[in-house]
């Protein structure tokens, strides 16, 4: 019996205090209400800052991911650009092919030297394909230089650039016949002297090989008029020429087949041992 008494005194505390822990949450419902809005504010304020750095850290992987792709596009279309130029300057060295009346060796710049005085180029031909020494190089624009030496299955040209450069010319139209050599001003700026001032030359005409040297055919064009100025105290002028062909991007090229004609030679090597 003493301990059913015992048991009835439990059970009956955990009655009060069941009802007691109700009557606190009635009682203090809006209380809880209360805190509940209060922290709802207190987490959107604290929300409010976390969502701007989320964001932000979203546009930062989209920003790079889209530089990302446009260094990718950029280099597409640079490569692009690159294999267009090629095909441009490959069907215009084909036209040259088909129109010149000249015999020519197509070749590929191998190698170049373009930064002092004696510049050089090197070309992927030699005596195996028919190039020898003395033979003009040229591309679809014009006159690039000429063959100095020859291996058998490579070649090294003399470009217009160089000091030591030289080749008769004369200006489109006109009698008007010099030599040209490179001044030393520009790569791609040349000069027309022993042209008497009494030929009145103008910008803009065509300069191009005169044949008269023996070395390189006539009429293979190599730039046109800049400027004309009289020469100090001599009475030819000295005229600027811009060369068509430009060393820099030049990557294709032909070695014109030319012989020089050999009772000509024959001449010019019997002048030089009587003087």
């Amino acid at each position: 019996m003493q301990r059913l008494s015992d048991a009835k005194d439990y059970i009956l505390t955990a009655i009060l205090l069941l009802l007691a822990i109700a009557m606190m949450i009635n009682r203090h419902d809006g209380g809880l209400q209360n805190m509940r809005q209060a922290s709802i504010t207190i987490l959107s304020y604290l929300e409010q800052p976390l969502s701007v750095i989320r964001v932000y850290r979203q546009a930062l992987s989209t920003n790079t991911y889209l530089h990302r792709q446009n260094i990718l596009l950029q280099d597409e279309l640079s490569r692009l650009r690159s294999v267009e130029e090629q095909n441009r300057i490959l069907r215009e060295l084909l036209d040259l092919r088909q129109e010149t009346t000249h015999n020519v060796v197509p070749v590929r710049i191998v190698a170049k030297d373009l930064s002092g005085f004696n510049n050089m180029l090197t070309v992927d031909a030699g005596t195996d394909d028919g190039v020898g020494v003395g033979m003009p190089v040229i591309n679809s624009d014009g006159l690039i230089g000429q063959v100095i030496v020859a291996s058998s299955t490579h070649s090294q040209v003399l470009p217009y650039s160089n000091t030591m450069f030289r080749v008769s010319a004369s200006v489109e139209e006109t009698r008007a016949y010099g030599i040209i050599s490179w001044p030393e001003i520009s790569h791609n700026i040349l000069e027309l002297n022993h042209i008497p001032q009494t030929i009145s030359i103008s910008e803009g005409q065509v300069v191009e090989t005169s044949g008269y040297s023996n070395q390189f055919p006539p009429g293979l064009p190599i730039g046109e008029v800049t400027e004309t100025e009289p020469g100090d105290g001599i009475e030819t002028q000295s005229i600027r020429v811009r060369a068509f062909a430009d060393l820099n991007t030049a990557a294709e090229a032909f070695v014109v087949i030319f012989e020089p004609d050999s009772v000509i030679q024959e001449l010019e090597e019997q002048q030089q041992e009587l003087f």
